[in-house]
């Protein structure tokens, strides 16, 4: 059973904000050679590595909201300029809208359980995946959806 990491999504106010973002640095990294990916650094590594490569995502908490995953295609290590290790968060260039699940802020990342992530919207079929994103923010936060 896979294992995913959760984080708040830092400077994006939307799921629009966060796939421009991707899109830059799919862009950067093909220009370079590289597969499209992007990535995002951590200071801590996480060490449940094995589950989350097989099959993990990273889901985005953005404005309170789980509201998107990409997924987890490797995570590598590394020292920094200043001698401080990081973790190197490699992600899969698609940005996959899940159904809004309230999250209170909190630092760093957490692990998520397969059973407790949010389900894609395109497996939810017309539950809402058609609403403009601040109605369906708004009947999230209702728990009307």
């Amino acid at each position: 059973m896979a294992l995913h990491l959760i984080k708040l999504c830092v400077g994006a106010d939307s799921i629009e904000d966060l796939r421009e973002w991707v899109s830059r640095r799919a862009l950067v990294a093909m220009a370079a050679g590289l597969e499209p990916s992007s990535s995002h650094t951590t200071r801590m590594v996480p060490k449940r590595a094995e589950e989350l490569l097989d099959g993990g995502s990273l889901y985005w908490v953005i404005k309170g909201q789980v509201q998107a995953r990409q997924r987890l295609i490797d995570l590598k290590t590394f020292t920094d300029a200043d001698g401080i290790g990081r973790c190197e968060l490699v992600l899969g260039p698609e940005v996959i809208e899940t159904e809004f699940q309230p999250k209170r802020a909190f630092q760093g990342w957490r692990y998520l359980k397969d059973e407790e992530a949010p389900r894609d919207l395109k497996s939810l079929g017309a539950d809402g995946a058609e609403l403009p994103m601040d109605l369906r923010r708004e009947l999230a936060e209702l728990g009307l959806l």
